[in-house]
């Protein structure tokens, strides 16, 4: 039972459950329409986030901030000292490079120890860093590069410095280039080495709170990224808050050094914001450059983190593993009544945990205990077997998917923000679970609910404006409340929930109005499903584009003994897989009225991806490029 067992203790404690206030306001009808959660760190009033390593390196030199892979495999620390020494000798670097006082550093790389230094150094030098994802196309590049007016960047690989060489071609003035993968951080260790102390000492002294810290471009869904402009002072307030909120409970249940396997992209908020939580925490991270489960369950192995953070993709794929293991060893209807003992454990055992139930009788007990040695324990032990806890972000995680895993021993929170709010706006506090929301705002920032039911947000973590383009700006930020796009519904205790894009709104032709964004992340969740899209815009009924996940397809035919080749072609008419598929569909609809339900759906060949433009880099779909892509096939669903 241990997590469990230690949140139950732990919630015992006031000190504990107390630390977060939040104040709830009503309206008229007593509807909940704004909760306000007061800060539990004090912001930053001096300096910038350029001091943390140095600060670190003065008070604690021989304290293990960070563990770096070497090429044995071997997971290596890295104290506040030697960090401290590597970001100064590459912000000198930098400074002899040419570096000024807010010049942007365009950083092109995959999640590695190298992006770390890099972060601080540009910061150290009186930089500003512009991330852009190593997957980004040529026409990308060239857009951040010139928007922003980034004159150095550092890519990881060859391959990425081509394609920035052939993106800024054409610019006036195209940025000086480095490759880590050639040795970037030497060739500025050495160019940097006739740049005294003194004159780094001054550079680092540049930075305000209120100075530019990042320009972090979003993901461009609907059309050009945009720059959000993100001060010191609002990294620091995401990330010393939900330091605060957090990290006492975890070290008080776990009793454990807290470490972490930090695997998110950096180019994305919430990869940047988990690094500086945990350097602020002094929290030892290690960096693993894929989120492919495939490629990361190893890692977690020889790496065993006590908690992560990551996205609902990953926890699916762990579950969808389990089952498939257990399907090719006969065993698929023990592992599917394990995971309906999951839910039901979990549902009573939170019951109880938060005072309002009885919690599991004896034999729903004796079942868990069954179905922890035969399946549950195996999850543990794919994220490494020290993982009690977890976060999970980017988009909505199905709630009995959080109750299986709490089943299993490992407690995930959800939290919900954008690249405008410094990563988490909200989040589960960490002794009150309540799955199937996105928590309360994290401590010094207000959410509210807006008449037609947009979710706005209020708070040091909030952006100022975007790059470039005060239009963009005015539209979205009134008397400091950022208005999110998102439509959500907060309940009685100050719990948010979200429901769907207001821009995704589908209004069929009998007038419903369907958010897609319940069904298609249910549908997500199920295996086989990979991607998908939910139609149904001004036509009579709503209907589904669905891929397949290439594993999950592999796994199907290889049970049934059908060759790996097997043209998908053929396999869309197959009616075996299509009713497995509709078992996802069926577990969709049950989130929804039956007017607002999947009537028919359509396997399509290939995937939505990065590089068929059909995926934003944080895997958000992209709904006109796939409309537009499928245009046909949406047709022929409504010809039947």
């Amino acid at each position: 039972m241990g997590v469990r067992r230690d949140l139950k203790r732990a919630r015992q404690r006031t000190d504990l459950v107390d630390r977060a206030t939040v104040e709830i306001v009503r309206d008229a009808t007593g509807a909940v329409r704004e909760v306000r959660a007061a800060p539990l760190a004090p912001p930053l009033t001096s300096g910038s986030l350029a001091d943390l390593p140095f600060t670190h390196a003065a008070e604690t030199p021989e304290a293990v901030l960070l563990r770096r892979r070497d090429r044995t495999g071997t997971w290596r620390p890295v104290t506040a000292a030697a960090f401290a020494a590597e970001v100064a000798a590459v912000a000198k670097g930098l400074i002899a490079a040419g570096l000024e006082p807010g010049g942007r550093v365009a950083v092109m790389s995959r999640t590695r120890y190298e992006w770390t230094v890099l972060d601080f150094a540009i910061w150290a030098a009186g930089g500003q860093s512009v991330p852009v994802y190593p997957t980004s196309s040529a026409e990308q590049v060239e857009w951040i590069v010139r928007d922003s007016g980034a004159r150095f960047a550092v890519t990881e690989t060859v391959e990425n410095a081509a394609t920035v060489t052939t993106a800024t071609a054409g610019h006036p003035h195209p940025p000086r280039l480095w490759q880590l993968d050639a040795g970037a951080l030497a060739d500025l260790t050495t160019l940097g080495r006739a740049v005294p102390d003194d004159d780094l000492a001054e550079r680092r002294a540049t930075p305000t709170p209120d100075t530019v810290a990042t320009l972090c471009y979003t993901s461009g869904t609907t059309g050009r990224p945009k720059g959000c402009v993100l001060t010191h002072a609002n990294l620091h307030a995401e990330a010393a808050n939900t330091v605060e909120l957090l990290h006492p409970v975890f070290q008080a249940v776990t009793g454990r050094t807290a470490s972490t396997l930090l695997f998110l992209p950096l180019a994305h908020i919430l990869g940047r914001t988990l690094q500086l939580a945990c350097l602020l925490a002094r929290i030892e991270t290690g960096h693993f450059p894929s989120v492919r489960p495939d490629e990361l369950r190893p890692a977690l192995k020889e790496f065993r983190p006590t908690f992560l953070v990551g996205v609902p993709y990953l926890f699916e794929k762990i579950h969808d593993t389990g089952r498939a293991t257990a399907e090719k060893i006969g065993r698929a209807a023990s592992f599917d009544r394990a995971e309906r003992i999951a839910v039901r454990f979990g549902e009573a055992h939170l019951r109880r945990f938060l005072g309002t139930g009885k919690g599991p009788g004896p034999g729903l007990y004796a079942a868990w205990a069954l179905y922890d040695l035969l399946v549950y324990r195996r999850i543990r032990k794919e994220l490494g077997g020290r993982m009690r806890y977890a976060v999970s972000g980017g988009s909505p995680l199905d709630r009995n998917l959080n109750l299986f895993f709490h089943a299993a021993g490992i407690v995930v929170y959800e939290g919900y923000g954008l690249t405008e709010t410094s990563a988490a706006a909200t989040i589960v506090p960490p002794l009150s679970p309540r799955p199937g929301t996105v928590g309360r705002p994290v401590p010094g920032v207000s959410v509210r609910i807006a008449d037609d039911g947009e979710v706005l947000i209020k708070g040091g973590i909030v952006f100022g404006s975007y790059w470039n383009n005060p239009a963009a700006t005015d539209a979205v930020l009134h008397d400091g409340w950022f208005a999110t796009g998102d439509l959500g519904a907060l309940d009685d205790d100050g719990y948010l929930t979200i429901t769907g894009r207001k821009k995704d709104i589908l209004v069929t032709s009998g007038g419903k109005n369907v958010s897609p964004a319940v069904l298609e992340d249910r549908l997500r969740s199920r295996s086989p499903v990979g991607q998908c899209l939910v139609v149904g815009d001004n036509r009579p009924f709503v209907a589904a584009l669905i891929t397949l996940d290439p594993e999950a397809l592999a796994h199907w035919l290889a049970v049934r003994k059908l060759p790996p080749d097997t043209p998908l072609s053929e396999l869309v008419r197959d009616e075996r897989l299509r009713a497995e598929v509709q078992k996802a569909v069926d577990y969709a609809n049950e989130a929804v009225s039956r007017a607002e339900s999947i009537r028919a759906f359509a396997l399509v060949e290939g995937e939505f991806t990065e590089e068929n433009g059909l995926l934003t880099p944080s895997l958000k779909v992209k709904r006109h490029a796939v409309t537009a892509a499928y245009a046909e096939r949406i047709e022929e669903l409504y010809r039947r």
